[in-house]
């Protein structure tokens, strides 16, 4: 998001004395505001009605009436309202009250230091734009939203919600790729909720970590006796879904044994419980997910290409945050105001340099990494504003150390500035070797070689 501006701001002002509106809108002027002038309620109402200004400055007392807060009824009106300054020489504690109930931004006193007056103006400007750049991002996300709250307006994201679209209406299997946190299952949950099956149950099964006997029985059932503790029949995650969605998320996991088990399934639609003879049809749309390269997998025979192609009906690949960052602003938005209204909490805005560090990041956690960290930071801000010191410590910029290799280069071998950088770097990706090598400016194998070098632990000997 762009840095918030306090220049060429279009700004409204009332006053009965001429003299006075002249001198505002002149002290106005020389820092760059563009100002129209009006001298009573009338016009101003004409104007009000005509153009939406980013600040409205109004004299409370005009003819013997307190017209200026009928200037701040008027401009609240508005969408987004703009921050109305009120200039009185009538500081009543019980006006100023009343003003403020009606929601006047603040209150200056006659006479104006005209300093003092124009830093005033340009805290409601900032405030202006700044709810004028929520509004937009809010109307993004309204457009974006349609599609099970999904939230992207990047060309790939596009492409990606364009795709889940028009293969939510049929019945082909889903294949659904992308690094852990990019929304996978948010995926495969739209696609259902969009489907001739959303009547019936999305059943969900993360394969990673699972035994071949854990899965089969996860995916097939059990009868009675069918093993030590099975002390009754239990339905697996295939009869559950009959009829609906099954999601089948790390796919890639799988054991071998369990792959040709489930090739079968998916060619003759039936599933047999564990200690079983007779087999039950079933019904079930499957989408699978992983973060694995199944093809690569496939070509390595660690994955069955028969069963590879069953399940890759249509392939939706989910790119990771650090390559759709256009889309950080409105995620940044989407997730405070989702975090202040599960926490209770009132956030205000979030300061340009907290928002810069959000931005130059490279989220190896993806959009889950985001929204973990927005969530803490509304927790932790104490005034409604998101500042760099509520940053996750994982994600705040690195502080200089000393005495630190950096402050030591005249005795410092090139050798160990290299070491220190690879090691820093890899720390500040979680060990992501593809992301460091981008980063250092250096080929993936020559970022290998030299991890092997320098010893940094134990090593694939596969990815070389």
């Amino acid at each position: 998001m762009p840095e918030i501006e306090t220049k060429k701001a279009t700004i409204l002002i009332v006053d009965d004395e001429q003299d006075h509106a002249q001198v505002m809108c002149e002290a106005l002027q020389r820092i760059g505001h563009r100002c129209e002038v009006t001298y009573n309620l009338e016009e101003a109402t004409a104007r009000l009605a005509k153009k939406k200004f980013d600040v409205v400055v109004t004299d409370l007392m005009m003819d013997g009436r307190r017209d200026g807060l009928e200037v701040l009824k008027l401009a609240r009106r508005q969408s987004p309202p703009p921050p109305v300054i009120l200039v009185t020489a009538h500081g009543a504690v019980k006006t100023y009250k009343e003003a403020m109930g009606f929601g006047a931004f603040d209150f200056i006193e006659k006479p104006l230091d005209l300093e003092d007056f124009r830093a005033q103006v340009n805290r409601a400007v900032e405030t202006s734009l700044l709810q004028r750049q929520n509004q937009v991002l809010q109307e993004q996300i309204d457009t974006q939203a349609g599609f099970e709250g999904i939230i992207g307006t990047s060309e790939s994201m596009r492409k990606v919600l364009q795709t889940a679209r028009q293969v939510a209406v049929s019945d082909i299997p889903v294949l659904v790729l992308g690094e852990s946190g990019t929304g996978k299952e948010l995926i495969a949950r739209a696609i259902h909720n969009h489907s001739r099956r959303r009547k019936n149950r999305l059943v969900a099964l993360n394969c990673a970590g699972l035994s071949e006997n854990i899965l089969e029985d996860e995916l097939f059932g059990h009868v009675k006796g069918a093993f030590t503790g099975a002390q009754s029949d239990r339905e697996g995650r295939f009869e559950h879904a009959d009829s609906g969605t099954l999601f089948m998320d790390e796919i890639g996991d799988m054991p071998a044994p369990m792959q040709a088990k489930l090739l079968r399934v998916l060619e003759n639609g039936e599933v047999v419980r564990l200690g079983a003879n007779e087999p039950i049809q079933v019904d079930v749309r499957l989408i699978s997910a992983t973060n694995r390269k199944l093809a690569e997998m496939v070509a390595d025979r660690h994955f069955r290409e028969d069963l590879y192609f069953r399940i890759k009906g249509v392939t939706i690949e989910l790119p990771p945050l650090r390559e759709r960052r256009e889309d950080i602003p409105v995620l940044i938005h989407f997730f405070m105001n989702q975090a202040a209204e599960k926490h209770h909490k009132t956030v205000d805005r979030m300061t340009p340099e907290a928002r810069q560090v959000l931005m130059n990041f490279s989220w190896p956690g993806n959009v889950r990494q985001l929204k973990t960290a927005i969530e803490n930071m509304v927790v932790l801000s104490m005034d409604g504003v998101l500042d760099v010191d509520t940053l996750p410590a994982d994600i705040r910029p690195l502080k200089p150390e000393a005495p630190g290799i950096l402050s030591q280069l005249g005795e410092t071998s090139l050798e160990e500035l290299e070491k220190e950088a690879i090691r820093n770097t890899l720390k500040r990706v979680h060990g992501n070797r593809e992301q460091a090598a981008k980063i250092l400016g250096i080929g993936e194998r020559t970022l290998y070689r030299k991890i092997k070098d320098y010893g940094f632990g134990e090593v694939d000997e596969t990815d070389e």
